[in-house]
């Protein structure tokens, strides 16, 4: 797979650098506070959050990881973006951004903790630390294995120098430097992906050509449709019942709603329109980057006879690159995926960096100190996550395709973390201590449900689908363990619990609306409504 890469490519990656750090000295500047580093001043403007927001999760893992699922699965890979997606971050939007960020909290874990103990607050700051190094982990694997493929850098070098670029500018402008760096990131990575995406099409004989060759595949026919045969046998091996309840609802909302790394975006927008519109926005672009990801997983499939047997489902946009794209246009390539990694992994690390000084450090281990002592506590957790990143690269190793690894991860924290947090939500008797024990159960169910599939008990078919009922089984065991403990302990005071319950609205709340906001297109309802609409359509022309 080794590309002929020439001093024009390197250029481009050269000043790419170059400017990614610039954006980090320049952010710099502007950190006086740890709400500076932290939540970049809740100061910016909903198109930039918005766009912060998708390039956060398209990262290495989402480029290669979308791409081997469509290589694998095929067109039903579009499920993570129709419905495990768009619902989901309109969902974020309309009803819960409101309670994120007018209750003023730093986290999803602080969240928790106002509205259950700090137990639940400190049980979900560890198992969220814990997932977001894991998958920073995943990340710089994903990038070193694609540069020592390509490139060839050794993959010791590989991860140590593109995780000290990204330690460089977050610890230099906080999550101000990375949410402006994701901005570009998200262009830059769309100026790798769409040409050669088209020039893969054009060597395939375009839509119907492509169409043709996957008929020929092991895919078949099947590997053209999303919902066909899901009541029995397709390549994913799912029934629709577990795409539409594990994957549609519990995993996907589990992850778009509660997962910080990407509600952080929202809660540094200017006011709560714009932190209600940020996941709005995003969910738009998010509508069509299937093109970008899974449609080239599927050229690969039909250009390389040996992918998923001698070469890994990773390796489809690897081959790619090195097969098609031209000097120049191999430089931007190259360099989108970098972009991607940066952008995933710093997603990984200012959320880590956020929550273990403010939910762990700060609550747990030293209260009261002075704001500076948490800066300085916040850039030293970016090191330790960086550091503990590149400890955890190879764990990724052992799976040929990243994304069932990532669902798995899901399914252990963020399925259970959505039933506690969408019961506490709606239910304001639930009491503290069932939102701890009910989060633990579910966790400790999610482990047990994956442990029992690996080791021959369960039969889910795939690794994808396991991780779709392991999903539910996660949070349907959580809400029974949270409706028997709040039968028996003590609820909050109503009084304590307004702001952060449905239907209980905080009486001291002013009004933060900015001028413009009441204009249709600023709606929250409305564009939400249209990216729902988008979806439905789309399925509609290719069931």
């Amino acid at each position: 797979m080794r590309l002929d890469v020439n001093l024009l490519d390197y250029a481009l990656i050269a000043i790419y650098f170059a400017t990614v750090l610039g954006i980090g000295f320049a952010a710099k500047r502007r950190i006086s506070s740890s709400l500076d580093f932290f939540l970049a001043g809740r100061g910016l403007p909903p198109w930039i959050t918005g766009l912060a927001f998708v390039s956060a999760n398209l990262g290495a893992i989402e480029i290669l990881g979308m791409a081997a699922n469509g290589a694998q699965y095929g067109a039903m890979t579009v499920h993570y973006y129709w419905i495990g997606a768009v619902p989901a971050m309109v969902f974020l939007g309309i009803v819960m951004m409101p309670f994120y960020y007018r209750s003023k909290v730093r986290s999803v874990p602080e969240f928790l903790g106002r509205r259950f103990n700090g137990a639940t607050q400190l049980l979900n700051a560890i198992s969220f630390a814990v997932a977001q190094i894991l998958i920073a982990g995943v990340n710089l694997y994903a990038l070193a294995l694609v540069m020592e493929a390509l490139l060839g850098w050794p993959l010791p070098v590989s991860v140590v120098v593109a995780a000290v670029i990204v330690l460089s500018y977050i610890t230099l402008g906080g999550l101000s430097s990375a949410i402006y760096n994701e901005v570009l990131q998200f262009f830059v990575i769309l100026a790798g992906l769409i040409p050669l995406t088209i020039i893969g099409l054009n060597q395939v004989g375009g839509v119907s050509g492509l169409f043709d060759k996957v008929r020929q595949s092991a895919l078949g026919e099947a590997g053209l449709h999303t919902w066909a045969d899901t009541a029995g046998k397709n390549p994913m091996e799912a029934h629709w019942l577990g795409i539409v309840f594990g994957l549609g609802f519990i995993l996907s909302f589990g992850y778009w709603t509660t997962n910080f790394a990407e509600v952080q975006r929202a809660l540094s927008a200017r006011n709560t329109n714009a932190a209600r519109l940020t996941p709005i926005i995003a969910a738009y672009p998010k509508l069509f980057i299937p093109l970008v990801t899974v449609l080239p997983g599927l050229i690969a499939l039909v250009l390389f006879k040996d992918l998923g047997k001698g070469q890994a489902y990773n390796n489809a946009i690897p081959l790619l690159m090195g097969s098609l794209l031209p000097n120049g246009v191999l430089g931007v390539a190259v360099t989108g995926l970098l972009a991607s990694f940066m952008a995933g992994m710093a997603a990984n690390i200012s959320g880590f960096n956020t929550v273990f000084t403010n939910d762990i450090w700060q609550a747990h281990l030293a209260k009261d100190r002075p704001d500076d002592y948490y800066l300085r506590v916040g850039r030293i957790a970016t090191v330790a996550g960086v550091a503990l990143g590149v400890g955890t690269a190879f764990i990724a190793a052992g799976y040929s395709n990243i994304m069932n690894y990532l669902q798995a991860l899901f399914s252990f924290f963020n399925a259970p973390l959505f039933a506690t947090f969408i019961v506490g939500l709606f239910w304001k008797r639930m009491t503290p201590w069932a939102g701890f024990w009910g989060l633990l159960a579910g966790i400790g169910s999610a482990f047990a449900s994956y442990i029992a599939y690996k080791a021959g008990i369960l039969d889910f078919g795939t690794e994808l689908n396991a991780s779709f009922w392991g999903a539910g089984v996660a949070f349907v065991v959580d809400v029974i363990v949270s409706v028997l403990v709040t039968l028996v302990t003590t609820a909050k005071p109503e009084e304590e619990l307004r702001g952060l319950v449905y239907g209980l609205s905080a009486v001291d709340l002013s009004d933060d609306a900015m001028a413009g906001d009441k204009k249709w297109y600023r709606s929250p309802v409305i564009l939400g409504t249209g990216a729902i609409v988008i979806a439905a359509a789309l399925y509609g022309a290719i069931l």
